[in-house]
């Protein structure tokens, strides 16, 4: 029997290099995986835990699809749906949160660092963003779920959940484990953190352009290009060039930094190009997507993902006793 996959990200805008290199490869990795049954969305609802945009909502959630399927996921692999059109997940969050504490989710760091950004958006949505992130992978029964180290206590409380449930009402639902892909943490171009839409200038977009591109690391933080020990700075940047450019062009850099002096504007440049040849099939891919398209797959991800995701609710409904 095929294991199951749920991943997603938020539909807070188009898709970066951050996303792509950190979730996207490692989603196209298990989809084409024969011994992997995939669901991959779209989290518009988690979207409205912080403020945001309603028109950039309603347009970011189709933008995210085609960013998906312009990267390499496949319809016809992966179930590829919106969260909002299934309504199995909202109704299932409420039902899991019986069985987890409030003070649970209020030591969550994630939700302290959320509450110190939005200090007057602590809302309940934000509050309930790990029991509907529960909910979305316990659907699909998933086994095993790709997630950065900063979801991972939120995965351990869907884990919790499960168990919880089981115990009290005598269901099976397993308990998820990370999966670890060949996705990459990648740091935000600002050289604090890691890259991020909420960050104005930490990230580079897939349909950014060649100038674009070479402008957004024209402002990346640079030292004098000369020293004895490598700065903070550069270290950030040569991130950037071991992923597109290679071991061999570090260690270049490296000697010239020893000796020399490295001409930033020169390597931004080059580094600029190595992006946008990685990028610029993804862009020539998505320019061929047409809305009819993209609704027809959103349309049958949704009629997939609901038939799963209602017969789990129908299951727990029934062992909690809400059966007829």
């Amino acid at each position: 029997m095929k294991k199951r996959v749920l991943s997603g990200i938020r539909a807070t805008g188009r898709l970066h290099l951050g996303n792509y290199l950190g979730a996207v490869k490692g989603m196209i990795e298990l989809q084409n995986d024969p011994s992997f049954e995939t669901f991959y969305m779209v989290a518009d609802v988690h979207t409205i835990t912080t403020p945001y945009d309603i028109k950039s909502l309603e347009t970011s959630r189709l933008e995210v699809i085609k960013d998906y399927i312009a990267a390499g996921l496949d319809p016809e692999k992966s179930v590829l749906f919106i969260q909002s059109m299934v309504p199995a997940h909202l109704e299932l969050s409420f039902y899991l949160s019986s069985v987890i504490s409030v003070a649970r989710m209020q030591h969550l760091p994630t939700y302290k660092e959320k509450v110190k950004q939005y200090p007057d958006e602590a809302s309940m949505a934000l509050l309930n963003y790990p029991v509907l992130m529960a909910a979305d992978i316990l659907a699909y029964k998933s086994t095993h779920v790709p997630v950065g180290k900063d979801q991972e206590p939120h995965l351990e409380v869907a884990r919790q959940i499960a168990r919880n449930m089981n115990e009290k009402y005598g269901l099976s639902l397993p308990e998820p484990v990370v999966f670890s892909t060949e996705g990459k943490y990648i740091p935000s171009l600002l050289g604090t953190g890691k890259m991020s839409k909420s960050v104005e200038g930490s990230y580079i977009n897939l349909s950014d352009s060649l100038d674009e591109i070479k402008a957004k690391l024209a402002k990346v933080p640079t030292d004098s290009g000369k020293g004895d020990v490598i700065s903070a700075p550069l270290e950030n940047l040569l991130a950037f060039v071991k992923m597109f450019m290679g071991e061999d062009k570090v260690l270049e850099c490296k000697n010239l930094y020893a000796t020399t002096g490295i001409r930033y504007g020169d390597l931004k440049k080059e580094l600029a190009e190595s992006i946008f040849a990685v990028l610029s099939p993804i862009q020539e891919k998505r320019a061929t997507l047409t809305d009819d398209y993209i609704k027809e797959v959103i349309t049958h991800g949704a009629e997939k993902a609901n038939e799963v995701a209602t017969e789990t609710l129908k299951e727990v409904k029934e062992k909690m006793g809400f059966s007829l």
